[in-house]
Order: C-alpha cells, then sequence, then structure tokens
C-alpha cells in the first residue's frame, strides 16, 4: 500500500478521534500502531500479519522508551514542581502585589498588575493555563468587587496568562526542543524578547480601554506612600532572584535549562521555609500536583513521538515538501499557510495537541526553505498563545470563566479578548518580519 495515502489517512485519522474528545495520548498512539501494522503487514504487497507483529511493537516501544529516558524530558517536572512550589510559598503571589501597589494610581492599574503579576508568574512556572487559573482566582475577582468593567476584569487575566508559553520557561518550548532537536536552552532566550513584547502590548491595551473608557476602570481609593511600595517591592525579590538563576544561568553558559530548573526548585524550597511560608505538607501537595501533571505530559509526548516515528515511516512529510517546492510558494506565503493551519487548530484544539500533531510535516517544509528552527520555534509557540485565547475553544478564557462562574458569561470574556487579540497579531507579525527579535540573545550567547 502507498505510504503517503496511509500517512494522510492517519492524519485525518487522528482528527476525527480528537473530535470526538478521545485524548490525544491515545489518539496518536493508537492510530500510530495501527498505521505501522498496516505498513509492515503489506509490505510484501500480501497482507501478511504474523511478520508485522514483531516491527511493530518494535517501533512502538522503542521510541517511547528512549524519550521518557530522555535528559530533556527531565525538565519539565522540575519547572512544574518549581511552579506549584512556588506558588505555595508565596513568591509568584507577591509579584502581583507589588505591581498593584506600584501601579494602583495609574488608570487601570490593577488590570495592568494582573498582566504583570501573569508575566512574572510565567517566569517561574512555564504553563499558560496553570497562569490563568492562579492569576484568576486571585486578579479577576478582586477588580470585579472594584467594579471594573468585567470583560477588563477577566479578558486581560485570560490573556496575561498566555505569557507562559513565551517567557521562560516554557513547557512548550521544551516540548519543540525535543521533537525538533534543538537548543532548549537557546529556545528559552529567544522567547525573551517577544514575551515582554506581548506583555507591553497587552498593558498598552489597558491603558487605551481605559483612556476611552475612564467607566472601565474606578480609581484606587486608598492612599499608599513610597514606603509601600518600597516593602512590596523588596518583598517580590524571590521571584526576581529565580528569574535570574534562569536566564542568567542560561545566558552566562553557567548551567543548562535542566540544572537551571533543579537549582531554583532547591532555591525554591529553601526560601520558602526560611521565610516559614512552606511546608512539608504543603511540598507533598505540590509534588502529587506535579506528578499527576508530569504524567498527562508525558503520555502525550510518547504517544506524540510513536505517531512522529510512524510519519517518518510513510514518507508522507518528503512527498508535502515535494509538493510544496513544486508549487515555488515564496517564503511570505508559506509563513501565511503555516500560520493560517496553526490558527484554525487553535479554534478547536489544545497548545500541545497541535504542536505533536503538525511538527512532524512542519518541520520539514521549514528546513527546506532553509528558515532558522528556533525562529520557527518562536512563531509556532505564539500562534499557539494566540489559540489560547481564541474562540470557541479558547482554553484560557474558559479557565477564567470556570473562576468567575456566572457573575461573567463567556461571551463577554471573549468580546474583551478581541482587543488582545489584536495586539497578539501585531506582535506575530513583527515576529515574522523581525526574526532578530527571537534570535538577539540567543545570538550573543
Amino acid at each position: 500500500m502507498d505510504g503517503t495515502l496511509i500517512g494522510l489517512v492517519a492524519f485525518a485519522a487522528v482528527i476525527g478521534l480528537l473530535a470526538i474528545r478521545v485524548p490525544i495520548a491515545f489518539a496518536l498512539a493508537g492510530v500510530a500502531t495501527v498505521g505501522t501494522f498496516v505498513i509492515f503487514a503489506f509490505r510484501t504487497g500480501v497482507f501478511m500479519p504474523d511478520r508485522a507483529i514483531r516491527p511493530t511493537s518494535s517501533l512502538v516501544f522503542s521510541n517511547s522508551f528512549d524519550l521518557i529516558h530522555s535528559y530533556d524530558l527531565s525538565m519539565i517536572p522540575l519547572f512544574v514542581a518549581l511552579g506549584h512550589i512556588a506558588y505555595r510559598a508565596e513568591i509568584t503571589t507577591k509579584i502581583y502585589h507589588a505591581a498593584r501597589v506600584w501601579l494602583a494610581h495609574v488608570p487601570g492599574g490593577v488590570a495592568m498588575a494582573s498582566v504583570v503579576g501573569c508575566g512574572g508568574f510565567s517566569a517561574i512556572t512555564g504553563s499558560s493555563i496553570a497562569c490563568a487559573s492562579t492569576m484568576g482566582r486571585i486578579c479577576s475577582p478582586e477588580m470585579l468587587r472594584m467594579g471594573y468593567d468585567k470583560r477588563l476584569a477577566t479578558a486581560s487575566v485570560a490573556a496575561g496568562g498566555t505569557l507562559g508559553s513565551l517567557i521562560p520557561p516554557s513547557v512548550l518550548f521544551i516540548i519543540y526542543g525535543i521533537f525538533t532537536e534543538t537548543s532548549i536552552s537557546k529556545l528559552f532566550l529567544a522567547g525573551i524578547l517577544p514575551g515582554l513584547l506581548s506583555l507591553a502590548g497587552f498593558l498598552l491595551v489597558i491603558w487605551f480601554w481605559v483612556w476611552r473608557d475612564p467607566a472601565a476602570a474606578p480609581k484606587y481609593a486608598e492612599t499608599i506612600t513610597f514606603g509601600d511600595k518600597w516593602r512590596a517591592g523588596l518583598a517580590a525579590w524571590p521571584a526576581a532572584a529565580l528569574f535570574v538563576i534562569i536566564v542568567g544561568g542560561i545566558y552566562g553558559g553557567f548551567f543548562t535549562a535542566t540544572e537551571a530548573a533543579a537549582i531554583c526548585v532547591s532555591a525554591a524550597v529553601l526560601i520558602g521555609f526560611a521565610q516559614r511560608k512552606l511546608s512539608f505538607r504543603d511540598i507533598v501537595e505540590a509534588l502529587r500536583e506535579t506528578c499527576i501533571q508530569t504524567t498527562s505530559i508525558f503520555l502525550i509526548a510518547a504517544g506524540a513521538k510513536i505517531f512522529v516515528a510512524f510519519i517518518a515511516l510513510t514518507g508522507v512529510a518528503p512527498s508535502i515538501v515535494q509538493v510544496v517546492t513544486d508549487a515555488q510558494l515564496s517564503v511570505v506565503l508559506l509563513m501565511l499557510a503555516i500560520a493560517a493551519i496553526y490558527l484554525l487548530l487553535g479554534m478547536f484544539l489544545d497548545p500541545i495537541g497541535i504542536m505533536v500533531l503538525t511538527l512532524p510535516l512542519m518541520v520539514p517544509l521549514v528546513e527546506g526553505y532553509g528558515l532558522d528552527l528556533i525562529w520557527f520555534g518562536v512563531v509556532v509557540i505564539k500562534l499557539l498563545e494566540i489559540g489560547l485565547i481564541t474562540p470557541p475553544v479558547g482554553l484560557n478564557v474558559f479557565v477564567i470563566a470556570g473562576v468567575v462562574g456566572k457573575d461573567v458569561p463567556i461571551d463577554r470574556i471573549f468580546s474583551g479578548i478581541l482587543r488582545f487579540l489584536t495586539v497578539d497579531v501585531l506582535v506575530l507579525i513583527l515576529i515574522m518580519a523581525f526574526p532578530i527579535l527571537s534570535l538577539l540573545i540567543p545570538g550573543s550567547m
């Protein structure tokens, strides 16, 4: 049987299974296993299933085993644990409290503080959904209590939560680096400027929103002294220290991203105990949640690895590359087509699922055009970030909707999100048009 046809049918089957809510790990691994069996069974032109059992099981088990024993993959549980421990030690929340004190009397200051808090939270946890969930429980109810416009109070946190995808460390960057065999340390550094640019864009949206409609953000009534600002700023030093360890250590070449994660976990535990904000029970609970979240990610990664090996066996990727090459598409048209695919998938699927489903086809295309995989990684992560707040499925929006309950209908949140989406698209265009935004810092290592 034709391998390319089997590969295309497999892609359609995975999308169909995902549409009926089959877990992505099982969809990828199941389709890949069946597809591999079919290819080996028809290798001689006649269906011989007995000859397909051994090579199929070898491909499935060897690929999943190699992935789980990957050194780079070990940083995922470390960074996930860092996020849970830092939250319980109140390291992440102090970023928001410091920003709220400093920006209190700026129009829309609490909403701006929420976005800054999301950025700070992202610089430690690396998960957009975790960021939106945690900051949503803290920020949105406070803004609603103060009388903020419901759209602003929810959309600002939903959009701010997406910063966890770009600002290092990022779980999505880790998965991208493993599957494309690119430097995860360089990917982390490549995400800094685009992440800060996105954060600045969100702050600009809030400022413009409140400037056009002052009633959207009531003025902060309490008096705040310089002493209050000074104390709040000092209280946020642990978060700044952890970020410096991660970025400064990687940029300076002192240690790898995995070593940075391990050092930061140890530092967060020591800081939490020293400040009496952490107990052994908190550690146990943080590790329990880390195991649950990491297991889910590992299952998806293992299924994706099997699927990638199956796609390589079918030869569908070279066939698509040849079709695109024969069509003589320009780089601009190619990137527009890729962006359209990711934005479309982002309306219905979760970021990890989109990435592991598309990378086997996209990476050969990008390499065929001689484009930088580090830069392309930033573009992909930005597209996935946009998908987190794009209707009808935007995961971050549903997370915030779950936090605020019936107080704010989900359509109101999406109506507020549109302003932030405009900035996201502009930032995406800048990243695609000026690769230096992504490559400047990793290129200067």
